[in-house]
């Protein structure tokens, strides 16, 4: 029976490097350690599934339970698939990746109960937030506020962006922010504790297959909507034959207003991830990843779907 398992929290706002900090961390697994992954995002595609699993290596399991609102979390498909994840990888450790549009407050306290209560051992919160938003002094979104107090490390990402005096005014105001570029934190910065062990059952009801993980046929294009409430989403997934033209497609990720955007495409420079948050030009890396390209936007208002997709299509080299 699985008991008192070493349970961490990744949380922070959209765009601030959760996913980033976690692939450091996979890369320093103890290889006496097994690890399991459980992502919370807010699209349909388990989109950071893909973008971890194509850079770690055997010895971590992985599942996404897509919707980052308190009543998903709080929902059957969250508390099933975290039972399921349990149960198959009986880990030495959990992550958890919270999502940026989610409450982790709230999530640390559905954890802490039945049925949970004895099987996980929270750990203190890790909380990622960009360094630039706060050195200039800029409000976080209020559930993610409401999670400072509880963080057990401050993480600030992408101080290497500030100026001196941005870094000093940084520094002065968050003296216990652990200043980092692109998610590198060493393992052992990390804060932990052990608690005596305890036991409890897990859920045992099933749910659906995610949609992203269902194999497209050759050629094949989807998309995943949220347009009923703000904050809205518009997720794609193309089979792996498609090819998109890079220099198309920035120019296209460019010149919206997104929130949020980032994928994994296979484009005529080859499979490539992508990441774009506001102010700051599109990113790209290698990517491992080679299932099927997927791309996830996040709009403060209600975009237009056939439009985006028109826009997206553009960039699509001819087969």
């Amino acid at each position: 029976m699985l008991s008192q398992i070493p349970t961490h929290l990744i949380a922070g706002p959209l765009g601030a490097g959760k996913t980033s900090l976690l692939q450091n961390l996979l890369a320093q697994r103890p290889a006496d350690e097994r690890w399991a992954v459980l992502i919370n995002e807010f699209g349909q595609l388990g989109l950071d599934r893909a973008l971890l699993q194509s850079s770690t290596e055997s010895g971590v399991s992985m599942a996404e339970i897509p919707g980052g609102c308190l009543c998903c979390v709080n929902g059957v498909p969250f508390q099933v698939g975290l039972g399921r994840l349990l149960r198959k990888a009986r880990p030495d450790r959990l992550w958890i990746e919270c999502s940026g549009l989610g409450h982790p407050a709230e999530l640390l306290q559905q954890l802490a109960r039945t049925p949970w209560q004895g099987v996980l051992d929270l750990q203190p919160l890790l909380m990622v937030v960009d360094a630039g938003q706060l050195a200039s002094g800029e409000p976080l979104p209020d559930s993610q506020q409401r999670s400072l107090p509880h963080a057990g490390l401050l993480i600030a990402n992408r101080t290497d962006l500030l100026s001196p005096e941005a870094q000093q005014r940084l520094a002065d105001a968050w003296p216990q922010a652990l200043p980092c570029q692109h998610g590198a934190v060493d393992w052992a910065a990390i804060p932990r504790h052990n608690t005596p062990a305890a036991s409890s059952e897990l859920p045992s009801a099933s749910v659906g297959q995610p949609v992203g993980q269902i194999a497209l046929q050759p050629g094949q294009w989807q998309c995943h909507a949220q347009l009923e409430h703000a904050p809205y989403s518009l997720a794609w997934r193309t089979a792996s034959d498609q090819r998109f033209n890079r220099e198309k497609l920035e120019q296209w990720l460019g010149c919206q207003p997104w929130l949020r955007a980032k994928g994994i495409l296979h484009t005529d420079q080859g499979w490539l991830a992508c990441n774009l948050v506001p102010g700051q030009p599109v990113t790209w890396t290698d990517s491992a990843w080679r299932q099927d390209s997927r791309l996830e936007l996040i709009c403060a208002e209600r975009p237009d779907r056939e439009q985006l997709e028109q826009g997206l299509r553009a960039a699509a080299c001819c087969q």
